[in-house]
């Protein structure tokens, strides 16, 4: 396999065009066998294999900095640049980075695994770069998507402000592109960027500008009537008003004209953006047919493109079948994601009322803030985001919803450890940044039906409210049982016990309670309780039953600073109650790196061992402190 000897993008240059397209197909075949292994994502790499092998053919990484956005299209950077040995351990616990990452290699200039941030950064090393007086090149690829955002944008206008030889590749993958749209755009690009159109520019404005009397006016309408041309037959008009020179488009999976391209402006002087167009999953057919289901795959059947499945439903499969059928029965629910209409379980509720669905693009302040204005209207729209994803709209969910108190409703799906994709993806923090906000309740299920029930409580309650719930497959309780709403801030009690309180949230309630039947053998009664409320808690019965027990362990699958458990020990300080031993387990103040969520679960103490490990520690303490 040739492959086998590419250890740097430096060996890429020694080998013909003929050879790229073979090391194109090698890895195609490679990316595709790895990821049935393992899952990973797909249809989005499959895409950028050409175009990747032409940036590193053109451009000298490290030197050069490529940065690659959202990430999920590098695993051929990675194959690459010098880890195509480790490239069996992608996504694996201890393994390769199923995304960029700085501390993996010198040539992931800037890691990323959240989308739009690839121009801002690249922007920030080439100022860094001139300011340190150094010489190379900085290369954004921007795509699936990541023009849709916001910072994507801001980092345009900066860029056309600054005027530096920025070089973006915008990875056009939601059309395609024929031979003959392909030529014409080359032809275009050539003449736009050559000397002829410069000076056939200004000389008809010169020429214009002679005219007496009317020569003003007629140069406005001359200039309008380009721009209106323009817009027709260049798509890079929106490009060249913020400041770029646009070239494309230029389809992404012929080598030859993307190297020459990249070859033609890589010393271009000021801001260029290349746009190339490319498909996704290309070269697998069930990819190309479906890149939505094969973005973010698990493993699955190479011949068949059939998915592994626990027989159990997801979470998110839950959350959107029970969306879908209250909707049925109120016309006011309306469905908003940001890019992830299949990933949060919408896919059905869009089938079934898509005038009420909105996919808003990678955007999610704007999501959040669309809401609200809905939300004015007596709609009851509900925001399904992932819990990493929140993140991005911390401000507008402060001040454009809570602070208005406004009725919207937040699913947060993928809460806590989310496994393979590691650090970038976990859902470890949104517990935290959301119970301090006023007007916002905030709660959790333990399971399936719990979180039906939740849904069905959040779009009766007339206030903001979050339901957090993890990624992956749970035992899921009938259907048809009753949907009964929950009194806001109010618990359960699942065992009773007098020696220890567990009080656990969300899907940390299963293990706790498992827990408690292995501190049985040692003699240990523990009391568990599911909170299901983080905010507002169930005072009453948490900090009663706290005052009779005296020992409690608190559980959750979020950062402990600021979380949880944090909150219980507020409630402990405000009641007086001192002499309180109390364990808070959670997540420790670092990232969680990628592996299998029950390994990564364990090795936090998260699962019923580690659970019953602390509280027996909690007990032994008592007692030889009695004696």
């Amino acid at each position: 396999m040739l492959l086998d000897e590419i250890n740097s993008p430096q060996d890429l240059k020694k080998l013909t065009m003929q050879q790229l397209k073979e090391v194109a197909a090698e890895m195609r075949d490679l990316i595709i066998e790895r990821v049935a292994l393992n899952g990973g994502h797909l249809a989005s790499n499959l895409g950028t294999i050409d175009l990747t092998i032409a940036l590193h053919y053109v451009f000298n990484s490290p030197q050069d900095k490529i940065i690659w956005d959202v990430g999920h299209q590098a695993y051929a950077h990675k194959l690459l640049t010098g880890r195509a040995d480790r490239f069996a351990t992608i996504r694996k616990h201890g393994g390769l980075s199923g995304f960029p990452k700085i501390s993996e290699s010198p040539h992931d200039a800037f890691g990323t695994g959240h989308s739009s941030t690839s121009i801002s950064a690249a922007l920030g090393i080439l100022e860094g770069r001139d300011q340190k007086k150094e010489r190379y090149k900085v290369v954004p690829v921007i795509g699936d998507g990541a023009l849709t955002a916001g910072l994507a944008f801001e980092g345009l206008n900066h860029a056309g402000h600054l005027k530096k030889d920025l070089i973006v590749i915008l990875n056009d993958n939601e059309m395609s592109i024929s031979p003959n749209v392909g030529a014409l755009s080359a032809y275009l690009s050539r003449m736009l960027m050559g000397d002829l159109y410069t000076k056939f520019k200004k000389e008809t404005k010169h020429l214009l500008e002679l005219i007496p009397a009317v020569g003003e006016p007629v140069l406005k309408i001359a200039q309008k009537a380009e721009g209106t041309v323009k817009g027709l037959i260049v798509p890079g008009l929106l490009f060249e008003e913020l400041g770029f020179q646009y070239v494309g488009p230029v389809d992404g999976h012929k080598i030859e004209s993307l190297v020459e391209t990249l070859e033609r402006f890589k010393d271009f002087p000021a801001p260029v953006l290349v746009h190339t167009i490319t498909k996704k999953g290309k070269g697998y057919e069930p990819a190309e047919k479906s890149p939505g289901m094969f973005h973010g795959v698990g493993p699955f059947d190479i011949e068949t493109g059939e998915l592994q499945s626990s027989g159990k439903k997801s979470y998110s499969a839950i959350f959107g079948n029970c969306l879908t059928k209250l909707a049925k029965a109120d016309e006011r629910i309306i469905a908003i994601t940001a890019a992830m209409t299949e990933g949060t379980g919408l896919s059905e509720f869009v089938q079934t009322f898509p005038k009420r669905f909105y996919d808003v693009g990678i955007a999610e302040p704007h999501a959040v803030t669309f809401a609200a204005g809905l939300a004015t209207c007596g709609l009851k729209p509900v925001v399904a985001i992932y819990s990493t994803f929140l993140q991005r709209s911390y401000d507008e969910i402060i001040h454009d919803v809570c602070l208005q108190n406004l009725p919207v409703v937040f699913a947060i799906d993928r809460g806590g450890i989310v496994g393979d994709d590691g650090p970038t993806h976990n859902g470890t923090f949104d517990i935290s940044f959301l119970r301090h906000i006023p007007n916002l309740v905030v709660m959790a299920p333990k399971d399936g039906h719990e979180l039906r029930c939740m849904l069905k409580t959040s779009i009766s309650y007339d206030g903001a409210i979050a339901i957090r719930y993890p990624r992956g497959s749970v035992a899921d309780r009938e259907e048809d049982e009753e949907l009964k709403t929950i009194p806001i801030g109010k618990s359960e009690v699942l065992k009773e016990g007098h020696d220890v309180l567990i009080v656990a949230i969300g899907n940390t309630v299963e293990p706790a309670v498992a827990a408690a039947e292995l501190l049985k053998d040692g003699n240990i009664n523990a009391c568990v309780i599911n909170a299901r409320f983080i905010k507002p808690l169930d005072r009453e019965l948490i900090i009663g039953r706290a005052r009779d027990i005296k020992r409690i362990i608190t559980v959750e699958e979020n950062a402990i600073a600021g979380g949880f458990g944090s909150a219980i020990l507020e409630e402990l300080a405000k009641a007086g109650l001192d002499d309180i031993k109390i364990k808070l387990l959670g997540i420790p103040d670092k990232f969680i790196e990628q592996g299998p969520q029950s390994l990564l679960r364990k090795n936090l103490g998260l699962d019923a061992e580690g659970i019953a490990r602390e509280a027996l520690k909690l007990v032994s303490n008592a007692k030889q402190a009695t004696n």
